[in-house]
């Protein structure tokens, strides 16, 4: 309900159905193909995209017109989801068109702009979804869109609100691209750091470009870690949900950054099963794990002490660290690009997807550095990537702090509050 005592003078409070004329289309028979040969764009809900329409999927014909509910738009019309997954969605048509009947559309005339109504009803999505009724595809009635209230300020009023509108969101969204760059270069920043460790620069500026620093070795992995192996599933009646004796690791468990999620949809098997049966796989905390079906690839986790023993399934193999080789500089090592494109270049795909073998695993070439450089290089990678974490932290709080101001730049349009927002929006955008 719209309190009429905050809106400025001579702005009213109007249902939709008062100001504008709205209908919806209609599907022609499928029992008649000739009817979807014809050359009048014909709008399905799911190409409402919040753009301009210029095209269409499928097109109809004058027959399929005269026999359906279908009708044709004119270009210009605004046109609403009303069912389903896109429900709420808008679009306006570049072209004239026919629509479906989840598609209703609105239509402009003399004392209403239709791109009023159209931020007007981007605003309200959230408001018109809690009133659809419908469970698994809730829809929109055409009673439930006539009876939306709104305010309604003279034309002249209306063409002021929808230039500061789209002055406000101009400079949002050019923010919001800024930020959505830098979070890209982050992204690129982390892999360049991961090679250049790999690389012996982080340790050893001077290095040239195909050479290794001095007491560094070129080997394999399965030279110098041990323990490499993949796990195994056993027959669904071992498997428990939620809790049990022994944690049972899947690839949703695992990340990107070597963090393990052991709360997400936790399974567990016997103790009993765990040592006969899946005794190849018995992981420990500092056990590295690495996904070796996708994609993706590479996610990567070093296993947690919160419990003392775990397992694997089969798409999941773990390399143990030893007195050689610490747990983090491995984590580091599979996370690296380098390493993840040798493991794709090396492994078959099948059905666009990846699986590697648990020999492929022991063939990776691995630059072993001195332990005590190791350790050195893990400090140097978490040093820079810690000030990443800080930075994409801080840009993921002022992505949401746009949307958040995207809405409040609306609500205070439809309020007649909007010169009040410039400042807001310069301290959102910094």
């Amino acid at each position: 309900m719209i309190d009429k005592n905050i809106l400025p003078e001579g702005w009213e409070v109007k249902k939709l159905g008062e100001i504008v004329k709205t209908t919806s289309g209609g599907t022609p028979s499928r029992k008649e193909p000739n009817f979807y040969s014809g050359n009048i764009p014909w709008v399905k809900s799911g190409e409402l995209n919040q753009g301009l329409i210029l095209d269409t999927e499928e097109k109809i014909t004058e027959e399929a017109i005269k026999t359906s509910s279908a009708k044709v738009f004119p270009k210009g019309t605004l046109l609403i989801a009303l069912y389903g997954a896109t429900i709420g969605k808008l679009s306006f048509l570049g072209i004239d068109a026919a629509t479906n009947q989840a598609v209703c559309g609105i239509f402009e005339n003399e004392k209403v702009s239709s791109k009023f109504l159209y931020y007007y009803l981007f605003f309200s999505k959230p408001d018109l979804i809690k009133q659809s009724i419908g469970g698994a595809q809730p829809n929109i009635s055409q009673g439930i869109l006539k009876y939306l209230e709104l305010p309604f300020p003279p034309l002249s009023e209306q063409l002021e609100i929808v230039a500061k509108i789209e002055e406000l969101l101009s400079k949002l969204d050019q923010g919001k691209q800024l930020l959505e760059t830098a979070q890209q270069q982050l992204k690129v920043y982390r892999q360049a750091v991961l090679k250049w460790a790999f690389e012996g620069k982080l340790t050893n500026p001077e290095i040239k470009g195909g050479e290794l620093p001095e007491g560094w070795k070129l080997v394999k992995t399965g030279e110098v870690i041990k323990t490499i192996n993949n796990g195994y599933t056993p027959k669904k009646e071992f498997l428990s949900d939620g809790s049990g004796e022994i944690p049972f690791i899947k690839v949703y468990n695992l990340n990107f950054d070597g963090t393990l999620n052991s709360k997400k949809n936790p399974t567990f098997i016997p103790k009993a099963t765990h040592e006969k049966d899946l005794k190849r796989s018995i992981c420990y905390p500092g056990d590295v794990l690495i996904n070796i079906v996708g994609p993706p690839l590479g996610k990567v986790s070093v296993v947690s002490n919160e419990y003392p023993e775990w397992n694997i399934n089969q798409a999941i193999v773990l390399f143990r660290p030893n007195d050689k080789i610490s747990s983090k500089y491995i984590s580091y090592f599979l996370q690296n690009p380098v390493t993840i494109n040798w493991l794709e270049n090396t492994s078959k795909a099948t059905a666009g997807q990846w699986n590697i073998k648990v020999t492929t695993c022991r063939e990776i070439p691995f630059p072993l550095a001195p332990i005590e450089e190791q350790n050195q290089i893990v400090h140097e990678i978490e040093s820079r990537l810690s000030v990443c974490e800080k930075v994409e932290e801080t840009i993921a709080q002022s992505l949401l702090q746009a949307e958040t101001l995207r809405q409040s730049i609306l609500k205070q349009a439809f309020e007649g509050k909007l010169t009040s927002i410039n400042q807001e929006l310069n301290l959102a955008i910094l």
